[in-house]
């Protein structure tokens, strides 16, 4: 379940209860939690908590699905999907490659994009998108010149700010899933000790190769 509690219907701000009504109908979904994409749908019951943040999150949505964006939908979601993938977040890898169907990103593609780099489905545009996503989400911003250039030869400036912020926005928004443990992402850390059994020992096994070694007794 999410880190945070969660706006049941009853306590919901108007904005809130609208967005409620759209996505669950009449159910409340803190009680009867489950969207037709199949997440449990606690993003927006989460995001709720603080209403004004919640509209400015919504508003982001309405910024990038915008027809007056310059940027072709497929790229953006390329990139949007891909930095879902790099940032580890299932939550929005998983809703994108939806999107990525959406806007006519054929199955091929889809299924390629965590190993795009050994893909052969993939335009030589596309691929720089790509790698500009992995850039910008691995790298911190760090973009070689070289990747650069393969994008101004083929986008306008206006296309490659619009990618840069919607890009960066999902990074954001997959770093939030995956703190806050929202809808897919509520997962418990993989990466703690396994510990030496009862009969065992905790001493480091790597004094193998000290000079120094202790003989055994």
């Amino acid at each position: 379940m999410p880190r945070l509690r969660e706006v049941p219907l009853k306590d919901a701000d108007p904005f809130a209860r609208d967005l409620y009504s759209f996505i669950f109908g009449d159910r409340d979904p803190v009680e009867k939690p489950g969207t037709d994409t199949g997440t449990p749908g606690n993003w927006w019951t989460v995001f709720a908590l603080v209403p004004d943040v919640l509209k400015h999150a919504v508003k982001g949505f309405s910024l990038y699905r915008d027809p007056s964006r310059k940027l072709n939908p497929q790229l953006r979601e390329l990139s949007q999907t891909r930095a879902g993938y790099a940032r580890g977040s299932k939550f929005v890898f998983s809703q994108h490659c939806k999107s990525c169907r959406a806007v006519g990103l054929t199955e091929e593609k889809i299924v390629a994009i965590p190993h795009w780099h050994v893909s052969k489905v993939f335009s030589t545009l596309e691929r720089a998108v790509l790698a500009y996503a992995d850039a910008l989400v691995n790298e911190g911003g760090r973009v070689s010149d070289v990747l650069f250039e393969e994008l101004k030869n083929n986008l306008s400036d206006e296309e490659i700010l619009e990618l840069t912020y919607i890009t960066s926005l999902y990074d954001m928004h997959a770093t939030i899933s995956k703190a806050l443990r929202l809808e897919y992402d509520d997962i418990e850390e993989s990466v703690s000790e396994v510990r030496a059994p009862a009969h065992g020992t905790n001493n480091d096994v790597m004094r193998m190769v000290d000079k120094d070694k202790p003989e055994k007794s």
